[in-house]
């Protein structure tokens, strides 16, 4: 049995990186004014570090969205993988050519593309989809901001959120 209310424990869930960063800077200034030499030293160090790891949880915490949608996103060894109810895939991180975010249908959804396959469409509530960040935080070019906030204006028709550099010119391809 819980004494804690669903709600509270899921918006410490969502919000967590960003409370231990917060932790870490009242700690770390808790040391740099209450005590002199070593250990104001490693309060700085202790400041830094929880402000780095508030940041990325700020963002992180954006990202995120309530479970329980529609199937479970895997990702392992370079790969994500959807189970879902009615349909699914597996895409290698390093085949992906575009990212989209298609907000017509109910929930929202990611559309990863690659090339010679249909795009795997994943629930942005599904379980697991929070892995999702760091994969596309990692793609060469993405902004994250950009990301974030066409998550939460919801546009009324897909948007493209990264696509792959083409090694080749669109005025020199064949087909």
């Amino acid at each position: 049995m819980s004494f804690v209310r669903p709600e509270a424990r899921a918006m410490v869930l969502r919000w967590r990186e960003v409370l231990c960063g917060a932790g870490l800077i009242l700690i770390g200034l808790w040391w740099i004014l209450g005590a002199g030499g070593l250990l104001a030293w490693v309060g700085g160090v202790l400041i830094l570090g929880g402000a780095a790891l508030a940041l990325i949880g700020f963002q992180r915490a954006r990202f995120r969205r309530q479970g329980g949608g529609p199937g479970v996103v895997q990702v392992d060894e370079g790969q994500i993988t959807y189970f879902g109810p009615l349909g699914g895939g597996t895409v290698a991180i390093a085949d992906l050519t575009r990212l989209s975010l298609d907000t017509r249908g109910m929930p929202d959804h990611w559309m990863l593309e690659q090339n010679g396959a249909a795009p795997i469409l994943i629930p942005v509530n599904a379980e697991g989809s929070d892995a999702l960040f760091d994969v596309f935080a990692a793609l060469p070019g993405l902004r994250t901001a950009h990301m974030l906030a066409q998550l939460r204006a919801r546009p009324a028709c897909p948007v493209v959120i990264w696509q792959r550099a083409s090694p080749v010119p669109e005025h020199q391809r064949l087909h």
